[in-house]
């Protein structure tokens, strides 16, 4: 994974979300697809910001309430604040995270930023394929104990794959290798806006991998077999709101996620 491999000629979904996150870890690129696709979309920027507000009240759920401590985090995208350890840990201090991306410069922030906050806990990160979720899962394997429950996470990157059935068999994988009491934490954008339907399919043309927004109800396929945690699949903003405080929940998002329990 050498810095070379890294292209700042196109834009990059991690980059470009860690700008509108408010990181600095973008190039000019990232930027300005940014920005066009804001113009396009102004409803992106809140639903980036509430997406990671629903990462933080879903992962203190599992810790403190689901009873978890290990953590699979799949796409994980570049660091910015609130990550997926640091929630864990700070709820639980022995809590083991393994994040998961192909990304080189995602994989060179892990390697410097993706570290313990706690003496007791792990912290970790795989070089792998979304596409691949054997591997994915075999390489967990030397650092997670898949014979206790564990929660997966898929955060806003499974309309990355351009297939439907293929983002349903990853997360079907994943899930059937983990045991009864996991949990499945996962959002995804929908076309529930056609703002976001279009600027998605205007940034395909920048180079940049695609991303497919789909309904509300492909989004609930990824639940199948497994028993959804209350409010069940929902807008972001409104899962478990009333912990957030506010007026989170008024917010109108096209962006939908759950918690679910393996029986």
């Amino acid at each position: 994974m050498q810095a070379s491999r890294i292209d700042t000629t196109i834009p990059h979904s991690a980059r470009v979300w860690n700008y509108w996150l408010g990181g600095k870890d973008n190039y000019q690129i990232d930027r300005d697809a940014g920005d066009d696709f804001a113009a396009k979309c102004p409803e992106i920027i809140p639903l980036a910001t509430l997406s990671r507000q629903f990462l933080v009240r879903a992962v203190r759920y599992l810790v403190t309430e689901a009873g978890i401590r290990q953590f699979l985090d799949v796409g994980t995208g570049l660091p910015t604040m609130d990550n997926t350890h640091e929630v864990a840990q700070l709820a639980a201090p022995e809590c083991r995270v393994v994040y998961v991306d192909n990304d080189p410069m995602v994989l060179a922030h892990a390697r410097a930023l993706l570290v313990n906050t706690t003496p007791q806990g792990v912290t970790a990160y795989v070089a792998a394929d979304m596409h691949e979720p054997d591997q994915i899962v075999g390489d967990a394997k030397n650092i997670l104990n898949f014979t206790e429950p564990i929660g997966v996470l898929f955060m806003g990157v499974l309309g990355h794959v351009a297939d439907y059935d293929e983002a349903r068999s990853i997360v079907a994988t994943v899930m059937g290798a983990t045991p009864s009491g996991s949990h499945l934490t996962l959002w995804d954008g929908t076309d529930t806006s056609e703002d976001l339907v279009r600027a998605n399919a205007d940034y395909a043309e920048t180079g940049g991998v695609p991303y497919i927004p789909r309904s509300p109800e492909q989004i609930d396929g990824y639940f199948d077999g497994l028993e959804k945690v209350e409010p069940g699949l929902v807008p972001v903003s409104r899962w478990r709101a009333e912990i957030a405080g506010g007026d989170a929940d008024a917010v109108e998002v096209a962006g939908y996620g759950a918690v679910a329990r393996k029986p």
